[in-house]
């Protein structure tokens, strides 16, 4: 069994029963939940007691790391067909002012 640590957010951690390495990004004590995000990119949630149940050691931010804050592909994809709305949205506008000057 592995040492009982408490989560430190930007710390990494190995799961030795599952043989993975993650980061905590956020603790949330109120709430006793951990964010972490995973070697491969995957943000997951779970609560305090779980983690207590973990066979956990320290680790090293693995090699090659270079994710510097978590990404989530779904609110990505829907920031961008927003923005691609409002952009044509504002071409428009432009276009009906360029319209207007050229009437005087």
């Amino acid at each position: 069994m592995g040492r009982d640590f408490d989560p430190v957010p930007g710390k990494w951690y190995e799961d030795l029963e599952e043989e993975s390495l993650f980061k905590v990004l956020a603790v949330d004590p109120d709430e006793e939940l951990v964010q972490i995000q995973h070697e491969d990119g995957e943000i997951e949630e779970f609560d305090l007691d779980i983690w207590h149940e973990l066979d956990l050691d320290q680790a090293e931010e693995p090699e090659g790391w270079s994710a510097s804050e978590p990404f989530d592909e779904d609110e990505d994809d829907d920031w961008d067909e927003e923005d691609e709305e409002d952009e044509d949205d504002d071409w428009d506008d432009e276009d009906e002012d360029e319209d207007e000057y050229e009437d005087e």
